[in-house]
């Protein structure tokens, strides 16, 4: 056998595979199957609920040896039947980074985190460390290799996951939304590490992933699972993405923002002879085009000036770690969000976003500096008298589940508020039914989806019905359909007047929901402004780390058709319709 001959067998083979999580009734995937071969990036796609996560877990053997589940049909990696080799076998064959990078870390220091996998397969010192100084050099956390893994933030834990990762040197990658958690540059950081990874043809990747933009250009194949986690699709990005974009809409599935674009364009009658995967793509399609039509005029997205205060921070200061690896992570906020905002909190991995949601939720008692929402200090106010006014969403959804069901999950807020309890069950069933969960009301909070868990935890924040909302990363390991309904969801609550913090690294979602942006750089307020005119400052934008969002990235390099170029919505398109 040739080497060329080599590089074609698959590294990866999912044949028919069926799993039921033990305590469920539905097979989640159901009927899935894929190869990988040597040196291929492959993207696995589906809506969530479709059994991406539970696949990956499959690859490795915890599934079903860790977790347990009936398995149907066939999974070998590197030649080894996974229900029939252990976990500890099958990790030196395949590196997995998690949804939750939580979940996997397991040591003190960032630098022992990265030595960890090499060192049990007992790999020489130096070229443990060799190794380990070049992944952590890739995502940018060689300068903090002494820090404690839980001083960092949640996207600098996942660059962490993704340096131990690539440091194993496994036969197999899989990767499960490893971006999710991180800014534009980080995830810029984590693709450019991947194709160096995959470079030399040796290395396999499997990954599940959202964020299309900046994944289309690395893979070589896109696996669409449906609804019941059954392979619909197979084949390259273009044939795909391309040739089944409207097939993949309808099923849910995430598409770039230029196909999405595409497809929202095509619907006012422009059509596209090559579907576009790239904001190049897409610039380069329209500007070729003499049949653009003319643009309305922008309406965008407001507020009450003069709407009284509903968050004010003051003098904000926030530290963490200890000795020399204490901290500033705020730094002498001031911050004014008025009643009825839909606000959305951007900033670079690290920045304090989300330290700044939890001292607005009272989940961090500054040690200088007062927070107020409503003339409540939620720091030193009671449990249920902020829950009564502030309604929060974890990054994490499992950090915030307290029940052994989906139903007493929603319940519990109410319950504990002494509310009626045939109230309480038609409150629960409507957002039930209103988040998909019906089928899952009696299934525990911890054994649902990634998607799923994100749509309970955003439940039992809205349940309470308080007036402030602040949600971490609320579309995090959603499907584009039940992302699309959530921005909605929360866009009439602004509406309705509900005061909406948002903490996001997506720039689009940012862009189309969005009445005004906070910008944190290294844990101070570098602007707070209108949505558009933020967004229209490209020297902010750079100087904060910040991407533009996909859309106004595409149009903004037009040069026939100079009013399309301040476009930064998707319902600003012809066709667009809402957000």
């Amino acid at each position: 056998m040739t080497p060329e001959d080599t590089t074609r067998l698959p590294v990866v083979e999912v044949d028919g595979l069926r799993i039921r999580h033990h305590g469920r009734s539905d097979w989640t995937p159901s009927g899935a199957s894929l190869t990988v071969t040597r040196g291929e990036v492959v993207l696995l796609l589906g809506p969530s609920g479709s059994g991406k996560s539970t696949l990956t877990l499959a690859l490795d053997g915890l599934v079903p040896h860790v977790i347990a589940a009936d398995v149907e049909g066939r999974v070998r990696v590197a030649g080894l039947d996974t229900t029939e080799h252990s976990v500890a076998e099958l990790s030196e064959r395949v590196a997995m980074v998690f949804q939750d990078p939580d979940a996997q870390i397991v040591t003190r220091s960032v630098l022992d985190e990265v030595c960890f996998a090499a060192e049990n397969r007992l790999v020489p010192v130096g070229a443990v460390l060799a190794g380990a100084e070049d992944a952590l050099r890739r995502v940018g956390l060689w300068d903090r290799r002494d820090d404690d893994p839980d001083i960092l933030s949640g996207g600098g834990k996942q660059r962490l996951a993704i340096a131990a990762a690539l440091a194993a040197s496994s036969d197999v990658l899989v990767l499960d939304e490893p971006t999710a958690n991180l800014d534009g540059a980080g995830a810029d950081d984590v693709y450019a590490a991947l194709r160096d990874v995959v470079a030399d043809g040796s290395r396999s990747v499997v990954l599940v992933e959202h964020d299309l933009d900046a994944a289309v250009e690395l893979v070589d194949r896109v696996v669409v699972l449906d609804a019941t986690g059954r392979t619909v699709f197979d084949g390259t990005p273009s044939a795909v993405l391309g040739g089944h974009a409207a097939d993949l809409e309808r099923l849910g599935v995430w598409l770039p923002t230029a196909t999405t674009a595409a497809l929202r364009l095509g619907r006012a009658g422009l059509a596209f002879e090559r579907m576009p995967l790239t904001a190049a793509d897409l610039g380069a399609a329209l500007d070729a085009r003499s049949d653009l039509p003319r643009l309305p005029p922008i309406l965008e997205n407001g507020q009450e000036p003069d709407a009284p205060a509903a968050i004010t921070v003051r003098s904000l200061t926030v530290t963490r770690g200890r000795g020399r690896a204490r901290r500033s992570v705020l730094r002498d906020v001031d911050l004014t969000i008025r009643a009825g905002e839909f606000v959305a909190v951007v900033g670079t991995n690290g920045a304090g976003k989300t330290t700044l949601a939890h001292a607005i939720a009272g989940l961090v008692r500054p040690p200088r500096g007062t927070v107020s929402v409503g003339g409540l200090d939620p720091a030193r106010a009671s449990v249920g008298a902020v829950a009564e006014r502030i309604g929060f969403v974890f990054q994490n959804p499992e950090h915030q589940f307290v029940t052994h069901s989906v139903f007493d999950e929603l319940a519990h807020g109410p319950r504990s508020a002494g509310d009626d309890e045939d109230g309480v069950r038609r409150r629960v069933d409507g957002l039930l039914e209103r988040f998909g969960l019906s089928d899952a009301r009696d299934v525990n909070p911890f054994l649902l989806s990634g998607g799923q868990k994100r749509r309970l935890s955003v439940g039992t924040a809205l349940i309470g019905g308080a007036d402030v909302l602040v949600l971490d990363e609320p579309t995090f390991g959603q499907d584009r359909a039940r992302a699309d309904e959530l921005v909605s969801l929360l866009v009439d609550l602004h509406r309705a007047g509900t005061t909406v913090v948002v903490v996001t690294h997506d720039m689009q979602l940012v862009a189309e929901a969005s009445s005004s942006i906070v910008v944190l750089d290294d844990g101070a307020v570098l602007a707070h402004g209108r949505t558009d005119d933020v967004l229209a400052d490209h020297t902010l934008l750079e100087r904060a780390g910040l991407r533009t969002p996909p859309l106004a990235r595409a149009l903004r390099g037009l040069r026939h058709h100079p009013e399309w170029r301040s476009l930064t919505r998707l319902q600003q398109l012809p066709g667009g319709g809402s957000a």
